[in-house]
């Protein structure tokens, strides 16, 4: 694993080191969204996203119907 010491500037801004923009083919213009999950600070691209939920997606069986599920667990939550 790289690390890298970042640090934040006055704005808040940080850069993100050389090495690590080119493991992670960011380049100018490249678009990243953040959230934080369990105190982390998550940083993805469009794409990176779009992959994850993709592959999570893989896990679940066929015919599972996934809006009949939520709905039922709601239901079972508000008796």
């Amino acid at each position: 694993m790289n690390t890298a010491e970042l640090s934040v500037g006055k704005q808040g801004r940080i850069v993100i080191p050389a090495n690590l923009r080119h493991q992670l083919s960011i380049k100018p213009g490249t678009h990243l969204l953040a959230w934080v999950e369990d105190g982390q600070l998550i940083m993805e691209s469009r794409d990176q996203l779009w992959h994850s939920i993709h592959k999570a997606c893989e896990k679940i069986p066929q015919g599972t119907n996934l809006a009949d599920e939520l709905l039922s667990e709601r239901r079972a939550e508000s008796d």
